[in-house]
């Protein structure tokens, strides 16, 4: 699998879309996806918006549980890396980073009000 290291400071805002979840690995038996530490994997979902693009959303996977993000609140991302893969048929681009950390005094939506 081929790791394409990522320049977050040129995907414009980081803005938290779900808040962090265990990253499950079995889900008939809802095994939790650990890392080879032991750590617990979450995810993040992250909403990328560059200058006047619309919005995409990718989840972003973190050894540990991401503390004090919550929804709306922009975010920063460290040490973010892609990965291309294929399984037959299938293929695609996952997300991994070192740390996503929330940053402190933004606004989020549901403590704005929205509009």
């Amino acid at each position: 699998m081929q790791s394409i290291p990522v320049d977050t400071a040129r995907l414009g805002v980081l803005r938290c879309a779900i808040t962090p979840e265990a990253k499950i690995s079995n889900f008939e038996t809802q095994e939790v996806k650990k890392d080879r530490d032991g750590n617990t994997i979450y995810t993040v979902a992250v909403m990328v918006r560059q200058d006047g693009r619309r919005i995409s959303v990718i989840e972003i996977a973190v050894a540990g549980e991401p503390k004090g993000i919550e929804e709306g609140q922009i975010l920063k991302v460290t040490g973010l890396t892609a990965f291309a893969w294929a399984m037959g048929d299938r293929h695609g681009i996952s997300f991994r980073a070192d740390a996503i950390t929330p940053i402190h005094g933004t606004p989020t939506s549901a403590k704005s009000g929205g509009a």
